[in-house]
C-alpha cells in the first residue's frame, strides 16, 4: 500500500477521533499526561504500520488498542501499583462503552471532552487551554496568544493542571445535562480561543492546523443546537462569523495585512454576515446580555460599512463600555481608548491607554500598536517609533510585522 493514504487515514483519524480516543484513556486513570503520550505513540505506530500492512478496517480501535497496550506496559515496568492500574489491568481488553448513554447530553465527541476539561475542581485559567491540547492536540506556543500568557508559562500551567487530576482523582467522565450551564463559560472560551489560534502563523509554533476555525464555528453551531435556550452560545457564533466573513479581506493580493478599516467590504462573505445578524438577533430575543453577544454586536457595528453607514464613534464606545462592565479584560479596555480616540481625538485615547496598569501591558502588542497609533496621529513621531518597534517585537506574524515596519518608516 502506498505510504500518502496511510498517512491520509492517520491524518484524518488524529482529526476526527483524537478526542474521543484520549477521552476513553483518560476515563478511567485521570492521567492526561499520559494517555496523550500513549496516544502519540500508537499514531507514530500507525504510520510505521499502515504503509506496509495496510489501513485497518477500524482505525480508532487499532489506535485505541495500541494505546492501551502502551499505557500497560509503562505501569507494568513502573513500580506504580494503584487502584488505577488494577483497574486499568482488568479492563484493558473491553469493550469502551465511554460513550454511553451519561454522555448522551452531549452529541459531538470533541464538545464532550471540552465539557469534561471544564470540571470545576481544573483550575480555572488551564481549562480553556486544556481544551485546546486535549481536543484539537494544539501546542504550548501555539496558544500562548490567545491567552496573553508566554508559552513556557502556559506550558507550566497545563504540566500542573494534569497534575493535579491525576493526583486528586479528579473524574475524568462525561458531564450530564444539569451540569452543562455550569461548564458553558469555559467551553465559550475554549471554543473562542481555538478560533482565535487559529487564525494566523505563528512564528516558533507547529503549523498552523487546517481547517481549525471551521472547526471552531462547527463546535459553535453544535454548541447552539444542544443548547438552543442560551443566549451566549449564539453571541460567540455570531461573533465568529463575523470575523469569519471578513477572512478574504485580511490579506492584499500581495499577501500583506490589511487593517479593518481598510478592507474592502466587497471581500466580506455576505452569506456569514447574514447568518452572524440572524444568530445575533435571536440572542437578543432572549433579553439576557452576556460579554460574547456585546463582541458581536461590536463586530456587526463595524460590518456596516459595507452598506455605507459607518457607526458612530459614540456607539462603539458605549459597546466597549457595556463590554468592559460584563468582563473586563486588557483586550477590552485597549480597544475603548482606541473607540474614544476615534471619538474624542488621540489624546483621550492615550489617556485612557495610560490608565492601565503597565505591568499588564508590558508584553501585549495591540497595546503597543495602538499606542504607536495614537502617538503618531497626536504629532509624538519619536515616541510612536518607540511604540512600533515594541509593538514589532511583539507580533508573532510577518505580515501584521511587515505592516507596523510599514507605518512606523512612514513617520
Amino acid at each position: 500500500m502506498n505510504a500518502p493514504a496511510a498517512h491520509q487515514a492517520a491524518e484524518r483519524a488524529a482529526r476526527e477521533s483524537y478526542g474521543r480516543l484520549l477521552a476513553i484513556l483518560c476515563a478511567r486513570t485521570h492521567d492526561i499526561a499520559a494517555s496523550e503520550d500513549a496516544l502519540a505513540e500508537a499514531f507514530a505506530r500507525a504510520l510505521e504500520r499502515w504503509p506496509a500492512d495496510g489501513i485497518p478496517a477500524q482505525p480508532d480501535a487499532w489506535l485505541l488498542s495500541v494505546a492501551r497496550h502502551r499505557k500497560l506496559d509503562a505501569w507494568r515496568h513502573s513500580r506504580v501499583q494503584d487502584d488505577a492500574t488494577q483497574t486499568l489491568l482488568l479492563l484493558a481488553g473491553e469493550v469502551d462503552n465511554a460513550a454511553g448513554t451519561e454522555g448522551a447530553a452531549v452529541p459531538d465527541e470533541r464538545l464532550r471532552l471540552m465539557f469534561v476539561c471544564a470540571h470545576p475542581a481544573i483550575d480555572a485559567a488551564a481549562r480553556a487551554p486544556l481544551m485546546l491540547q486535549t481536543v484539537l492536540g494544539l501546542d504550548a506556543a501555539r496558544m500562548a496568544g490567545a491567552f496573553l500568557t508566554a508559552p513556557s508559562t502556559l506550558g507550566q500551567r497545563l504540566v500542573r493542571a494534569k497534575a493535579r487530576i491525576r493526583a486528586a482523582g479528579i473524574p475524568f467522565e462525561y458531564p450530564q445535562a444539569r451540569e452543562l450551564p455550569q461548564r458553558l463559560q469555559d467551553v465559550l472560551d475554549g471554543i473562542y480561543a481555538a478560533y482565535g489560534t487559529g487564525w494566523d502563523d505563528v512564528d516558533g509554533a507547529d503549523a498552523l492546523p487546517r481547517g481549525l476555525t471551521a472547526e471552531a464555528i462547527d463546535l459553535g453551531r453544535i454548541l447552539c443546537s444542544l443548547m438552543p435556550n442560551e443566549p451566549e452560545p449564539l453571541g460567540l457564533l455570531a461573533l465568529m462569523l463575523f470575523c469569519e466573513s471578513r477572512a478574504a479581506a485580511r490579506r492584499s493580493e500581495t499577501g500583506a495585512y490589511v487593517p479593518l478599516d481598510q478592507q474592502d467590504p466587497l471581500r466580506w462573505n455576505p452569506d456569514l454576515l447574514a447568518e452572524a445578524e440572524r444568530c445575533l438577533r435571536r440572542a437578543s430575543e432572549m433579553k439576557a446580555l452576556g460579554p460574547y453577544q456585546l463582541e458581536a454586536a461590536i463586530q456587526s457595528a463595524h460590518c456596516e460599512r459595507r452598506v455605507g453607514a459607518p457607526v458612530p464613534p459614540e456607539v462603539l464606545v458605549s459597546l466597549y463600555e457595556g463590554l468592559l462592565a460584563l468582563r473586563p479584560s486588557i483586550g477590552a479596555q485597549v480597544s475603548l481608548a482606541c473607540a474614544l480616540a476615534n471619538a474624542r481625538g488621540p489624546d483621550i485615547g492615550l489617556r485612557a491607554l495610560e490608565a492601565i496598569p503597565a505591568a499588564e501591558v508590558a508584553s501585549y502588542q495591540p497595546f503597543w500598536a495602538a499606542r504607536a497609533h495614537l502617538l503618531a496621529a497626536g504629532g509624538a513621531r519619536a515616541a510612536a517609533r518607540q511604540a512600533y518597534d515594541r509593538a514589532i517585537g511583539l507580533s508573532s506574524n510577518a505580515a501584521v510585522r511587515a505592516y507596523l515596519n510599514a507605518m512606523s518608516e512612514r513617520l
